[in-house]
């Protein structure tokens, strides 16, 4: 069968619905969560705003639109590696720069709900994605890899998605060594269904936030706030993330979807 041959079937098997689309984003809106940094390090993202342009009415009588204000990184969205202080000198490392022939990948699914939902300072180490290799086959080069642990389903109240008291927020996420692991693989990046693509713990890391720094350092992408990664199987769909082509974009909003194949 050649290529063109293939497209065909693939485009058939959507229509019949043997390849289903799943959506892996969550709703962006005044409400949706984002992210809070201790003041003495930055500045946080403002909340999403959805203004009204015109509405049926007389400042356009046949038609609805809105402006937006929002932060690059507010909601389900993609990292780019300038992102990242480590990032910063790629030339195809923003959003408008970027080969989107990277963007559309086959998708590892680490599945760690039962360990996040027992522990929410759970970190994915090195032995979890072997003895998870070892179970569903080897990471390879190119895909990407994403850690499901259903902390999507917190996502209707900011505060318990940030999951924050005193001593800081308790997000599960990946050890430094888990993310050099998988950089060693080179895959394409690395997601996640919590507020960033870290621990919330994982400013007292070495290095500090190693999925940013690392991942970026290899102009590798990031993906946060992740929805529904419990509708995909450990292997064998593919996920397309793609960022708007911002200008010298560090991120974007996406619309996150996988395919999978049903029956």
């Amino acid at each position: 069968m050649n290529t063109q041959q293939l497209l065909g079937e693939l485009a058939g098997q959507l229509l019949s619905g043997g390849i289903e689309v799943v959506d892996l984003t969550a709703v962006l809106g005044p409400e949706t969560p984002l992210i809070k940094l201790p003041p003495e390090i930055a500045v946080d993202t403002p909340k999403v705003e959805i203004h009204t342009i015109s509405n049926y009415d007389k400042n356009g009588p046949f038609w609805a639109w809105n402006w937006l204000k929002l932060g690059e990184h507010s909601g389900t969205h993609f990292d780019a590696p300038i992102h990242w202080i480590t990032g910063k000198d790629y030339p195809d490392g923003a959003t408008d720069t970027l080969p989107v022939g990277k963007l559309v990948a086959p998708v590892n699914v680490i599945d760690c709900s039962r360990e996040s939902d027992e522990n929410h300072d759970f970190l994915l180490t090195v032995d979890h994605i072997k003895a998870w290799e070892d179970k569903h086959g080897a990471i390879k080069a190119g895909e990407w890899v994403v850690m499901r642990t259903d902390w999507y389903k917190r996502n209707h109240s900011e505060a318990e998605f940030l999951n924050a008291n005193e001593t800081g927020p308790h997000t599960p996420g990946p050890t430094a060594e888990a993310i050099q692991y998988l950089i060693g693989k080179d895959i394409v990046g690395w997601g996640s269904e919590t507020i960033g693509t870290d621990a919330g713990l994982a400013g007292g890391m070495n290095p500090p936030f190693p999925a940013h720094n690392l991942m970026h350092k290899a102009n590798k992408y990031g993906l946060a706030s992740l929805c529904n990664l419990d509708k995909l199987p450990p292997k064998g769909a593919i996920l397309i993330a793609a960022p708007l082509k911002i200008e010298h974009g560090t991120g974007s909003p996406i619309r996150a979807l996988a395919l999978v194949a049903r029956g």
